[in-house]
């Protein structure tokens, strides 16, 4: 049995990610965004205009939201509709709509913290 402080931390033993059959994806994804971070990394060294790496930066922030979205997208029509035919539902929502609110930018609302493992 897997012990974590995180809601999200024992996810493993309960479900298969559901991003596992969109892997390969995400992994070529995250090596051009690995090539888009080195990249503006060799701007900055060459001291190249200012705008033109703001523009760069905006673009890698679009490729890391895309694959924000695309892993949300797996986890809420595998993990969460999963929980949901288990009757777990409401924990993966409240847990969707923190990291939401997060990745947004907005605070996370105390009263969605409904369930808070004790520890000894």
């Amino acid at each position: 049995m897997a012990t974590s402080d995180s809601t999200t931390g024992d996810h493993a033993d309960h479900f298969r990610h559901s991003y596992t059959r969109d892997k390969a994806q995400l992994v070529r994804r995250l090596a051009r965004i690995e090539g888009q971070v080195r990249g503006i990394s060799r701007m900055i060294e060459r001291e190249e205009y200012c705008v033109d790496i703001l523009q760069q930066t905006s673009a890698l922030r679009a490729a890391v939201d895309s694959l924000a979205v695309l892993v949300l997208e797996d986890h809420v029509q595998g993990c969460v509709r999963t929980a949901a035919q288990r009757g777990e539902a409401d924990r993966y929502v409240d847990e969707v709509v923190d990291v939401v609110r997060r990745t947004l930018g907005r605070p996370v609302r105390a009263a969605a913290r409904t369930e808070t493992p004790a520890r000894s």
